[in-house]
């Protein structure tokens, strides 16, 4: 008996040490959703709710303190180490493969849409919420102006972005004794106080309107500017030589305490993970309804994301590699569930670059160049959600989808989810490019953003998955060249 005991306290011992972690982040999900729904019986008020979600927001923000290092330092050093022939070559291969892996992602999403068609089920409001929207040319010219950030201490956190304020022009009609008068109050924004918006009471006629477009910002770390600048300044240290060894030994030297703080860090995530997501589960609307709603829409996209994910993508992991990609994926398993609770690849980034190196043993200086670059550019997910969602708003509002614009709807959407940032629900901004390109209502964004916080993290979990799986493919591609 006290053989077999023995035997079973190693086992267990063992299993704990290998898998100890992963398995209390998939019981923190599960406990997380119980809690959630069971708390919603309850009624918090917002305070309470806030409270309670504190512990969450303790792991959000420390996992977007370890973006800027870990983006900087893991770019510089991992290209200033590699050969120049070797850096190019990689460099256009991870382009090339993400950009097909996201034209396949919009592909299917586009097939699935059309032939579930779920916009037949679905019923508008009675009501709109008109919010005026950039037209896609602003929204393009942000994503080019981000690109090459201005103020790099800005950078890290925020972007430029385009902001549209009202002119009004009165039209200066006398007051008319028992006639209604125009009054025009100016109400602060929600979203930025700083900019007032027209509130009408009483217009008889209405007031002429124009927008004007201002330089402004919004509150997220401009990621893609950061990458760009990091990789050409590796690129050149790796041209320095030895002048330039005292900066990469610097950056080699931040990657590794990075790395020791993600290491010491994950020990509280199957804890922030409960109260995040029970949080996130009490912030939501009555999922009856939603259900009714949007039920079947919500179907076509998380069966597009699980057959971009679970079939496609690791089909041309066997394909390319000739290895089992579901060993790899049980590799990630952990960056996954992080990815699911944060809805955030940028802030999942830290613990998928642990995962590939720790549990895959993918080359270092392959997994510092590939990870940064897809969570900025590299969303299938999102991708998908996009055109899905599009086409989704044509078929609610009957609107005819020729092939052209379902082609236009393709290119858009590819092009709109490199815009996205990887930050929680970043696809609702970029979707108004993909809506203004086939003239659809960008109003009507709000028929989807009941649901888009759940599948916001679904989209995340297939986006980071994209990432990991890209590394492991260019890792055997370009294991020649190192």
């Amino acid at each position: 008996l006290s053989t077999i005991l023995l035997r079973l306290w190693k086992w267990v011992r063992t299993f704990w040490f290998k898998n100890g972690l992963l398995t209390l982040s998939m019981l923190s999900v599960v406990a997380g959703c119980l809690l959630g729904f069971l708390l919603r019986t309850l009624e918090l008020s917002e305070l309470e709710k806030q409270y309670f979600s504190f512990p969450g927001e303790l792991l959000m923000r420390m996992l977007k303190m370890l973006i800027l290092p870990l983006i900087t330092s893991s770019l510089m050093s991992g290209l200033a180490t590699m050969d120049s022939k070797a850096c190019g070559k990689m460099g256009v291969i991870t382009i090339t493969y993400y950009l097909w892996t996201t034209f396949i992602a919009v592909t299917v999403g586009i097939i699935l849409v059309v032939i579930i068609h779920p916009g037949a089920a679905a019923q508008k409001d009675n009501y709109t919420v008109g919010k005026v929207v950039l037209s896609s040319a602003d929204a393009l010219l942000d994503l080019i102006r981000n690109m090459f950030p201005s103020n790099l201490v800005e950078a890290s956190f925020q972007q430029y972005r385009t902001v549209l304020v009202p002119v009004v022009k009165s039209h200066g009609f006398p007051k008319v004794p028992g006639k209604p008068v125009n009054f025009i109050y100016f109400a602060p924004d929600d979203q930025n106080p700083e900019i007032h918006r027209p509130v009408f009471l009483e217009l008889t006629p209405s007031p002429e309107m124009t927008y004007r477009t201002l330089a402004g910002t919004s509150n997220e770390m401009n990621v893609l500017g950061i990458v760009i600048f990091s990789a050409t300044i590796g690129l050149l240290l790796g041209k320095m030589g030895e002048r330039g060894a005292p900066l990469v030994n610097v950056c080699q030297c931040l990657n590794e305490a990075v790395m020791k703080i993600v290491s010491m860090a994950v020990w509280y995530f199957p804890f922030g993970i409960v109260f995040l997501i029970a949080g996130k589960i009490l912030e939501m609307e009555d999922p009856t309804v939603i259900g009714q709603k949007l039920g079947l829409y919500a179907i076509t996209v998380v069966a597009g994301l699980a057959l971009h994910g679970i079939i496609i993508l690791p089909l041309l992991f066997v394909i390319i590699t000739k290895k089992n990609p579901f060993a790899f994926i049980q590799g990630i398993l952990q960056a996954l569930l992080i990815a699911l609770a944060t809805s955030s690849s940028s802030a999942t980034l830290p613990i998928t670059l642990k995962c590939l190196l720790e549990n895959n043993g993918i080359d270092r200086r392959v997994a510092r160049f590939v990870l940064p670059v897809g969570a900025t550019i590299n969303m299938d997910g999102t991708a998908l959600y996009e055109a899905v969602a599009a086409i989704f708003i044509a078929q609610v509002n009957e609107y005819e989808l020729d092939l052209g614009k379902i082609i236009t709807i393709s290119i858009t959407a590819s092009a709109a989810s490199i815009g996205a940032a990887g930050i929680p629900q970043s696809g609702l901004a970029t979707m108004v490019i993909v809506l203004t390109s086939v003239g659809l209502p960008t109003e009507d964004i709000t028929l989807i953003i009941a649901v888009d916080w759940a599948l916001d993290r679904l989209r995340t979990m297939t986006n980071v998955l994209g990432d990991a799986l890209a590394a492991g493919i260019i890792a055997h591609i370009c294991k020649k060249d190192f």
